[in-house]
């Protein structure tokens, strides 16, 4: 049965001019936003923010600074991880890399009563761009599995190959101390403290091979999870968290990039054509994915801000997030806020008087380990909270100036009801939230012409979904 929004058309756009005039929200129309985060850069918060519970503060009090500082610095001493480096060396190479990070997951799985496990995923990449000859590939993924929804899947990754001037340079010091033992290191860190938790949904940390090759591991573990049928409802790669310092020498320490693709990488030409339609380049499952992030993880408690880009990717260069987006899994990517490319792809040496190299002596473990508190907090958040509704639409059948949205009701047992919410069409972030109940149909006595819509889930303890964007019913 279809439930009617409680504000008339004239209160509803008296709350988006007071909204677009004083940055406040309508009380009854929609939740007001939260003052700015503590230690974050960003100006006022979306309505849609979601203050982190007591739960979720304890465990970001667990990512431990000496462990992330630890697990970067033995991955250095590895000398080279290249992904053409010796696979069966115990001291140097990639294998020797690889048997070291397996070993130290299933450390953390022991602590798990066996809800996580643990795998060597690997195939045999056959001669290719950079891969001149048949390479064994091999991520290794630990799998916490969740207690409610365990068929919904979040993943975190990192890659530990590295790479030196030379792309193909499979035998010069390559120690990737940024790139991306960082990243790794973040990855690991999230399964040492997730490891002894019960999230609802599950949780799978990977680090993988070959990205540095042209992103081989991320592939196959992505084109794994499609083939299985699998429903990734989010993945996050780190890649470059190791320092919020630039080449000219400023800093910016309680801020991390987030890249997030507007038009689908996975998009057909019949969703093209609804896209150019209706509008929506800036509501793509992964622009939503990171307005979550921002909602959950910019604040006091992570003390950082996450700033969004709107960009696939940096120029010229690309994460093992786009392996998943070709599958048409919602992906974005965790970057360092600004670059220091003389500490990425390079020989180590001294010229003119300046170390090149990617050092470990070049990271700042306190920014990692608040790299590593942003993504603790998406991720958790994602796990505990109900999954994205599907089936999101905006009724189209009659011309009529209110809106009337319908979804699918989702299956956790702990759904307490859905939220929707909407915006101004030139604005990045969510202003309005409704709370609608039960329900799986709510009308808005607004029109789908002028604004954006959405609808999120709710459990029983205030854990909200991203936002799930609505399509025309025809």
């Amino acid at each position: 049965m279809a439930q009617h929004g409680g504000v008339g058309r004239r209160g509803v756009l008296a709350a988006v001019a007071t909204t677009a005039a004083a940055g406040a929200v309508t009380p009854g129309a929609a939740t007001a936003a939260a003052a700015p985060p503590e230690g974050a850069a960003s100006g006022r918060r979306p309505a849609t923010a979601q203050p982190p519970g007591r739960d979720l503060r304890r465990l970001l009090k667990e990512i431990d600074r000496d462990r992330i500082e630890e697990t970067v610095r033995t991955l250095a001493s590895f000398g080279t991880r290249h992904t053409l480096s010796s696979q069966d060396d115990p001291e140097r190479g990639i294998g020797a890399a690889r048997d070291w990070i397996h070993a130290r997951m299933r450390e953390y799985a022991a602590a798990s009563g066996g809800r996580m496990t643990v795998e060597l995923q690997s195939y045999v990449q056959q001669p290719a761009p950079r891969i001149p000859s048949p390479t064994r590939i091999t991520n290794i993924v630990a799998t916490l599995r969740g207690s409610v929804a365990p068929e919904r899947v979040y993943v975190v990754s990192g890659h530990y190959d590295s790479r030196a001037t030379d792309v193909m340079d499979a035998t010069g010091d390559a120690p990737g101390a940024d790139d991306d033992a960082s990243g790794v290191a973040v990855v690991m860190e999230l399964a040492r403290v997730m490891a002894g938790r019960r999230p609802a949904a599950t949780v799978v940390f990977a680090a993988v091979a070959g990205e540095e090759q042209g992103l081989y591991g991320a592939r196959h573990m992505a084109g794994r999870f499609r083939a299985a049928g699998t429903d990734v409802q989010a993945m996050f790669t780190n890649d470059i968290v190791g320092s919020p310092t630039a080449d000219d020498g400023s800093r910016d320490p309680y801020t991390v990039r987030l890249f997030a693709e507007g038009v689908p990488t996975s998009e057909t030409e019949e969703q093209a054509a609804v896209r150019r339609s209706v509008g929506g380049e800036n509501d793509s499952p992964s622009r939503q994915l990171a307005r979550f992030v921002r909602d959950v993880a910019a604040n006091g408690a992570t003390g950082m801000d996450v700033r969004v880009v709107h960009r696939r990717d940096r120029y010229l260069r690309g994460g093992d997030h786009i392996a998943f987006l070709e599958q048409g899994y919602p992906a974005a990517r965790f970057t360092e806020p600004a670059e220091d490319f003389a500490h990425q792809h390079q020989d180590v040496r001294v010229e003119d008087g300046r170390q090149y190299g990617d050092l470990p002596e070049f990271c700042d473990f306190d920014y990692i380990t608040r790299v590593a508190r942003v993504n603790a907090a998406a991720l958790w958040t994602l796990a505990q909270a109900p999954g994205t509704p599907a089936g999101a639409t905006v009724l189209t059948d009659e011309l009529t100036n209110s809106t009337e949205l319908v979804w699918k009701r989702g299956s956790e047992p702990d759904l307490a009801g859905y939220e929707v919410v909407w915006r101004e069409t030139t604005e990045p972030e969510w202003t309005h939230v409704i709370a609608v109940g039960d329900t799986t149909r709510h009308t808005v006595d607004l029109s789908k012409d002028n604004v954006f819509f959405g609808v999120r889930a709710v459990n029983r303890a205030g854990n909200r979904s991203p936002v799930a964007f609505p399509l025309p019913s025809r």
